[in-house]
């Protein structure tokens, strides 16, 4: 792929909002999403959770078709990396670099065409949440999976070092 030099700067449809825990005796409770706070084409198909190990990287990868509704809560914290692959878009060759989790919690809207990869920064497992606009590997499972998986190429221009 050879190089190519970002630019830190917001991108394009990237969604990047607070969430808020509402801390009471019992502990906390956290809206995920709402559906009147999401365009249509960005409602959840499905949703799944992953718990990622200290020091673990998932990503770089993209979808073709899928945009990611990732909420980040905790415990523990998660530094994200986000890169503008949409030729089509205003900000292509944007890259973004954050932190979410438990001392700040967020919710991160990903179109597609926007390399994504996040790496636990805690030293405990630590919890996402998604939520995807699109079922993976389709209904019944019979499609092929909407992923590039940019993490296999060891000349990958999106970097998180």
């Amino acid at each position: 792929m050879g190089s190519k030099n970002f630019k830190d700067a917001p991108i394009h449809d990237v969604v990047v909002k607070p969430v808020k825990k509402w801390n009471d005796k019992r502990g906390w409770l956290a809206e995920t999403f709402r559906h009147d706070e999401l365009d249509k084409q960005f409602h959840p198909a499905m949703s799944y959770i992953s718990v990622s190990l200290p020091g673990v990287q998932r990503g770089p990868h993209e979808h073709v078709d899928q945009a990611d509704l990732f909420v980040f809560l905790g415990p523990g914290m998660f530094r994200v990396f986000l890169w503008d692959n949409r030729e089509d878009s205003p900000t292509h060759w944007n890259r973004m670099v954050f932190e979410g989790g438990d001392t700040n919690p967020i919710s991160v809207l990903i179109p597609a065409g926007v390399v994504h990869a996040y790496r636990n920064i805690s030293a405990t497992s630590s919890t996402v949440l998604n939520f995807p606009n699109r079922l993976f590997m389709g209904e019944n499972k019979k499609e092929p999976i909407d992923e590039i998986r940019h993490e296999d190429d060891p000349d990958t221009v999106y970097k998180t070092e």
